[in-house]
């Protein structure tokens, strides 16, 4: 997947995607927060995934800080993969996917749904600002620069606004 080095891509979603933005390694996220640790977990849940390719995504998401690799067997030598915070934060950007693919991609109605563990209500998964709790959309919130923006960036960002207007 690195199409550029991490410091030459400048934006944020750019470099997310660097990392997780191949078929296989959402997949592979997904059967960790479905509970698999180990490679042929891992083999089993994603279907038609050749154990190369298993190795070489297990070993990126273990690179980028999604993943950590443990040792679970000394004889046989044996490892497994655990989320990391990083991996963890990953959550909601997952099931807002599902949220997406259930919403205009299931004509046969929803296959995997989100439940809330308290009240055993079915989620609704959104984006929220933390400060104020409001849904995040076009219609409330805008892109701004932030600190570490470049003047491409910056011009990017005055260019969209008017293109809005």
């Amino acid at each position: 997947m690195k199409h550029k080095s991490f410091d030459e891509l400048v934006c944020p979603i750019a470099r997310s995607l660097d990392q997780v933005g191949e078929w296989w390694s959402i997949l592979i996220l997904r059967e960790a927060f479905y509970g698999a640790r180990k490679f042929d977990e891992f083999q089993k849940g994603v279907e038609g995934i050749a154990p190369n390719t298993l190795t070489r995504r297990l070993k990126e998401l273990v690179g980028s800080g999604l993943l950590e690799r443990r040792r679970y067997s000394e004889r046989p030598e044996r490892y497994e993969y655990i989320l990391t915070q990083c991996g963890r934060d990953f959550y909601p950007v997952l099931w807002a996917l599902l949220d997406w693919g259930n919403k205009y991609f299931a004509p046969e109605g929803d296959i995997v749904q989100l439940e809330n563990l308290k009240t055993k209500k079915l989620a609704a998964p959104f984006l929220a600002d933390r400060n104020t709790g409001e849904e995040i959309s076009p219609v409330n919130y805008q892109i701004v620069a932030g600190p570490g923006a470049t003047d491409a960036v910056r011009g990017k960002i005055a260019a969209s606004r008017q293109n809005l207007d």
